[in-house]
């Protein structure tokens, strides 16, 4: 049986499309990112791009005066008592109820021996920042309002937003008004389509039943492809071209800045060393006794504290803030805190042996490196 000419099947098949073409090797059959002339030069926005990036626009000058240092308060009583020996030995066994293969014997049999008391300060500084960043985006035109040029446009800082309470995070995203403009899409040159990708643009593709032979296993026509050995694209049906995802047909594009507000709150730790063997990571998650909290537009470092090291770190602290987030943000609040953080040692014996855990935080943690019970098979 003789083959049937691809001609026989439609004028697009097995050639190539005669408005699109196929693609060069190696080339995309798109553009990547709109050309730098496709977007114009607002003032005051001189430096956005295109992209997912977004570049950070300076804040103004502050307006509000610096607050004048205080001196830190000094709490009458700086010490914290070690817990009491029902209380260790109720945060044990909550403790060790939460794993399921820790037995509860050396809780119930354990002797405590001692219990030693290792405070430990931390120092919190919290700054409450806002930047803006803008970047030039698009939508298919639509009949969307199309200003620019119609009066100047704000400056970045000048846009009013609505911000969030102090210290509570927000992201909030403006198109910038009077830069909006209408532009033939980049990706079809005003075409509203584009070739396809899967077939090149030629409208059909190699069988995928004859693998192109025309043929099937027992050497009759494909069935498939009537013996044509194309198949008809499915995903352009047939036409060779596909609607542009850009402009999803549309042709043009409203190009227009976007201005991303976004309110964070920056925050650094400091750990005064104690020699319990506690480790400063597990305490992250606990609080302790508050003895200074002190909440302005912008902070001084705390003065006349007891413990030098505390008041050392808040001095580098306050101006690693002022110096890093200034930079490229607008510090709106900040708030320093000092607790004292509870730590006790409990050494017991359990079996003839000596063994320790920690109880620490207001919430009562326990930190246990070697629990002398831990096999699966324990009974509770």
């Amino acid at each position: 049986m003789d083959r049937p000419i691809a001609s026989n099947y439609g004028p697009s098949y097995g050639t190539v499309n005669p408005v699109y073409g196929k693609p060069a090797p190696g080339m995309s059959a798109e553009p990547t990112a709109p050309p730098a002339s496709m977007f114009d030069t607002i003032p005051g926005y001189e430096g956005t791009l295109a992209g997912s990036g977004g570049g950070y626009l300076p804040p103004p000058m502050p307006t509000v005066p610096m607050p004048v240092p205080k001196q830190a308060p000094t709490p009458s009583d700086w010490h914290i008592p070690s817990i009491s020996e029902d209380k260790a030995r109720e945060s044990l066994q909550k403790y060790v109820s939460s794993k399921c293969c820790y037995s509860s014997a050396p809780v119930k049999d354990g002797v405590i021996t001692s219990m030693e008391t290792f405070n430990t300060y931390r120092y919190r500084l919290e700054s409450f920042t806002e930047s803006r960043t803008s970047k030039w985006s698009q939508e298919p035109y639509t009949g969307q309002v199309v200003d620019a040029g119609i009066q100047p446009a704000p400056s970045p800082w000048q846009i009013p937003t609505n911000p969030p309470t102090f210290f509570h995070n927000k992201k909030q995203t403006i198109k910038v008004p009077y830069t909006s403009s209408v532009k033939n899409c980049h990706t079809c040159l005003g075409v509203g389509r584009g070739p396809c990708t899967t077939c090149a643009g030629a409208g059909s593709k190699v069988c995928f039943s004859c693998n192109g032979s025309g043929f099937g296993q027992t050497r009759d026509r494909c069935i498939r492809c009537s013996g044509l050995g194309r198949e008809s694209c499915t995903s352009c049906n047939g036409h060779g071209s596909c609607q542009c995802k850009t402009c999803r047909g549309k042709r043009q594009l409203l190009v227009f800045i976007n201005l991303t507000v976004k309110w964070s709150t920056e925050k650094d730790d400091f750990v005064a060393e104690q020699s319990s063997g506690l480790r400063v990571k597990n305490l992250k998650g606990v609080s302790g006794k508050q003895l200074l909290r002190e909440t302005q537009y912008m902070l001084y470092p705390v003065m006349g504290f007891p413990d030098a090291s505390v008041a050392q770190a808040s001095e580098r602290l306050v101006r690693k803030h002022q110096t890093k987030y200034a930079q490229n943000s607008r510090i709106l609040q900040q708030r320093q805190t000092i607790e004292l953080i509870p730590i006790t040692k409990v050494n017991y014996t359990w079996k003839g042996k000596s063994y320790f855990y920690f109880v620490y935080g207001n919430e009562f943690q326990v930190s246990v490196d070697d629990y002398p019970a831990t096999c699966c098979c324990s009974v509770m």
